[in-house]
């Protein structure tokens, strides 16, 4: 047993020297520090010797490197002496700060296993239960098959890509004005309002005069635009196109190229997009697809361009070639070529709105797929059913603004082209067997397609009444204090988007802004707890939300605003919505209810235009037999409580207000002036016809 004790003692000598010598290590190296210039006078005097500048440069990069390894060793962020990584002295405290948070909890357990303590599982509270992975539908694929989940692939730091374009966006609220300038393939030349660039960027303070004469001659001289400012620079062409014999004539498919020996070419440069253009213009017809960003923008971005022909791919970077994409109008409205496109509703905004790009003679393949019956018409379910491909989706909901862009989404945006012209042929060949030879449905689709290529973008503009809209879709049924704070939520969201040019549900997501008009809270925090998680621009302004929130707190507290769904509700609708609705059908169907019931009032009146004697003594008019008649249809429920007309009454009784018979003949006198048809008359006396 001595052999033992001797080895324990042994062991504990050599712990006790080896924590001695790093107990005095720390001691030196605090005494050295304390005895380093201090911050301040002392230390700017000894900085302004050259040999002490170089000293301390040649010490703080040993002390740096040194720091950078121990925290490499304990799994810490180690780029401390990466300055390119960095922006200043506060991000390099942080980081000593984590460390030491670690490196101290990795001390603690440690010291906690010596004591016998087991930390393998952290002390939770009773009641705890650990969270459970949930795995919904949109991330399982069904089936027999191996499990594969989409990928949300983002860039948390990525930089804005709006802040390196040449023309700025323009979110204002006011309308959108086409962005071209040039006019390819024009039949109707061009406005004098787009190709004058100087008069489409004058403002008002610009002119030399007065400024309320100034925006005087700005209304007259935009009034003389207004129609060409808000046209389609294409409807003249749109309008007399005419489908071309070579698409009513049953194809036969050109089966495409594999996938990985097409050629893929990514155009980031003005030579390349020249280039291709020129190739574009020799094409009998190519496909097209785009890739949208709406989340970090008001309007939302197009981020990439994909093209196909027969014989090669290409791949566009829009963001770098924003301001130069309307040189491709010269190929997307030359009518000979076909522009194949797959759900084209959103692609036709998209290049009006960033591009300036329009689109003449298009064929639109879902448009196709509908007419076909096909029941499933995603491009997904064409590409299985034509070309037995499995299309990729795991990058469907990835940040398309990355750059540069993986490979694995490079090949996924190829994919979406690569087959489609393929399609387009398979689909042809179908609708002229499906019309036993005849081009009808080829022409329905194609007609179905120009309209499409007639559809205008709209920007959203911010009205006072805009937050019904929302209400509505909503289905929630506030009161006014809950409905003003909905309101000023509302503005406040659309103002803070346009000027940050961010999208209103990164801003404040519609959920979180019902909740936080439906709760009301009292105090701020009360807001971010209706928040989660609790989006950054809340948490920046959450002093100005509550404002808003105590300021539609002072609002008297009314009955809850019902919210009518109907085809017919007009509870919330404006003055100027009304009148619209009058030229839709819905003044027949006014005028005929009025008329009918003027007629029932007017009959009503006529019963009362006589006394009840002349009734009794049967010398009646024909108007006045069918208001007698409509007054015997009403049945009184007090005829009980009156005369028989049997009875003779003395006009004398009838007058005296000391008999029984007058307390009975006010009672009819009242009950007749109660019943419903002379309400109208009771309210106007001045529509009651004269007697006689």
């Amino acid at each position: 047993m001595a052999a033992p004790v001797s080895g324990e003692s042994g062991s504990g000598a050599r712990g006790d020297s080896g924590s001695g010598h790093g107990l005095g290590t720390v001691v030196s190296a605090t005494k050295a520090a304390g005895g380093l210039p201090q911050p301040g006078d002392e230390f700017d005097f000894y900085r302004s010797f050259p040999g002490f500048q170089d000293f301390c440069a040649v010490q703080g990069e040993r002390l740096l490197h040194c720091m950078s390894q121990l925290m490499k060793h304990h799994g810490c962020r180690s780029h401390i002496n990466d300055k390119n990584k960095l922006t200043g002295l506060e991000e390099r405290f942080d980081l000593v700060v984590e460390s030491n948070d670690v490196i101290l909890e990795k001390v603690g357990i440690m010291l906690d296993e010596a004591s016998g303590v087991t930390r393998s599982q952290p002390v939770m509270p009773a009641g705890y239960q650990p969270p459970k992975i949930v795995v919904s539908s949109w991330n399982r694929k069904g089936g027999n098959r191996s499990t594969e989940t989409f990928h949300l692939l983002h860039a948390k730091n990525i930089q804005r890509p709006q802040l390196k374009f040449k023309d700025k966006v323009d979110n204002s609220n006011t309308p959108f004005i086409p962005k071209i300038s040039v006019k390819p393939n024009a039949v109707k030349p061009l406005s004098s309002y787009f190709t004058n660039k100087q008069l489409r960027n004058e403002r008002p303070e610009d002119l030399d005069v007065p400024p309320a004469l100034a925006d005087f001659i700005h209304q007259l001289r935009t009034q003389e635009h207004m129609d060409d400012m808000f046209s389609h620079p294409y409807q003249h062409e749109l309008d007399h196109l005419v489908m071309s014999e070579s698409l009513r004539i049953k194809p036969e498919p050109q089966i495409y190229k594999p996938l990985e020996e097409t050629s893929c070419k990514f155009i980031d440069t003005l030579e390349d997009l020249v280039d291709l253009n020129e190739k574009l213009t020799r094409s009998k017809e190519f496909a097209v697809d785009l890739e949208h960003h709406s989340y970090r923008s008001f309007l939302g971005i197009t981020c990439l361009m994909q093209i196909s022909t027969r014989e090669e791919d290409f791949i566009i970077d829009t963001l770098e070639l924003r301001s130069e994409m309307y040189i491709l109008n010269e190929s997307f409205t030359d009518p000979s070529i076909v522009k194949v496109f797959h759900g084209a509703d959103s692609d036709i905004e998209w290049l009006q709105k960033d591009f300036g790009v329009y689109v003449v003679n298009m064929f639109d393949t879902h448009h196709a797929a509908r007419s076909l019956n096909l029941g499933r018409n995603s491009l997904d379910h064409l590409l299985k059913l034509y070309c037995n491909v499995d299309s990729n989706k795991r990058y469907q909901l990835a940040d398309w603004r990355i750059r540069p862009l993986p490979e694995e989404m490079l090949a996924y945006a190829q994919a979406d082209t690569h087959y489609l012209l393929y399609v387009y042929d398979r689909l042809r060949a179908d609708l002229c067997d499906a019309a036993n030879g005849q081009s009808n449905l080829i022409h329905l689709v194609w007609s179905k397609s120009k309209d499409l290529c007639l559809k205008k973008y709209v920007k959203p503009i911010f009205t006072e009444e805009s937050y019904m809209e929302l209400y509505r879709r909503q289905k929630k049924s506030f009161n006014s204090q809950q409905l003003a704070a909905f309101r000023l939520l509302y503005a406040w969201r659309d103002k803070l988007a346009r000027s940050e040019d961010e999208s209103t549900g990164y801003i404040l997501p519609n959920h979180m802004m019902m909740k936080i008009a439906e709760e009301l809270p009292k105090e701020p925090q009360g807001i971010i707890a209706c928040c989660n998680p609790t989006p950054p621009l809340v948490r920046q302004q959450i002093n100005e939300l509550h404002q808003f929130i105590k300021q539609a707190r002072e609002i008297p507290l009314l009955k809850s605003e019902s919210t009518l769904f109907g085809p017919h509700d007009t509870s919330h609708v404006s003055e100027s919505d009304l009148m619209e609705l009058s030229f839709t059908g819905r003044s027949n169907f006014l005028t005929s209810t009025l008329t009918v019931l003027c007629n029932i009032i007017l009959s009503a009146l006529l019963m009362f235009t006589f006394e009840v004697e002349e009734m009794d003594s049967g010398h009646l008019t024909v108007a006045q037999q069918k208001a007698h008649s409509i007054m015997e249809s009403f049945e009184n429920p007090f005829r009980m409580y009156l005369p028989s007309k049997d009875i003779h009454i003395s006009k004398n009784a009838k007058y005296d207000p000391s008999s029984k018979i007058y307390e009975h003949w006010q009672l009819n006198t009242s009950t007749l002036r109660l019943m419903p048809s002379d309400s109208a008359t009771l309210r106007n006396p001045e529509c009651s016809p004269k007697p006689g």
